[in-house]
């Protein structure tokens, strides 16, 4: 006899389809990837996928929030658990990049959205106001670190803010091209943390 199947509650069916979505998109790109491969691998018809998302467009930017979720979670903890806050810009991007959970590479994400923004204007309009979110953030790292002593009080927290989501960038565009600026990595992070710090250590 056929054991009947367990209908998954809405809010654990939509996680799993964005979680699915993730891998998908991270593995190829915004274009090439179709509602079709999704719901394939997430084990649902599209019609059930367009229940819980108006379109693919809708799927991909629930993506780029979850993304972003995983990483200011982690970065929360990163922060936590670094008593001396002359570490912590280093240590929230060196979380990052040793990220082993592929659909928390937000940057690359964000690349894949570049390339949609000039033609999407939605994503265009989302991408804005998430990027200025992920700066806010960082910005509010960097005051906290200019309170606690770690970081020297004459740096601009939105200007460095700026420059620490580049450099996240940066590393990705690495990691796409292959070795471009890997070797210099841990110099620049040195660099950026005199810089900020004053310190050599």
């Amino acid at each position: 006899m056929t054991e009947p199947r367990v209908r998954m509650p809405a809010a654990e069916r939509r996680a799993a389809i964005i979680d699915c979505a993730c891998r998908a998109f991270l593995r190829g790109s915004y274009r090439g990837t179709t509602t079709a491969d999704i719901a394939r691998e997430a084990g649902v018809t599209e019609p059930i996928l367009y229940r819980h998302f108006d379109s693919k467009c809708g799927l991909y930017l629930a993506c780029v929030s979850e993304a972003w979720q995983h990483v200011r979670a982690l970065w929360d903890e990163t922060i936590a658990a670094e008593p001396d806050s002359s570490n912590w810009l280093g240590a929230m991007g060196r979380a990052y990049l040793a990220l082993r959970d592929e659909k928390a590479r937000i940057a690359t994400l964000w690349l894949q959205s570049l390339a949609e923004a000039t033609d999407d204007p939605e994503i265009r309009k989302y991408l804005r106001a998430h990027i200025r979110e992920v700066h806010d953030y960082a910005a509010d790292v960097i005051r906290r670190a200019q309170a606690a002593g770690g970081v020297l009080p004459d740096r601009d927290p939105d200007a460095e803010a700026w420059i620490f989501i580049a450099l996240g960038l940066l590393t990705t565009v690495d990691e796409r091209v292959g070795n471009l600026v890997k070797e210099d990595l841990e110099s620049v992070f040195a660099s950026r943390r005199r810089w900020m710090t004053g310190r050599d250590d």
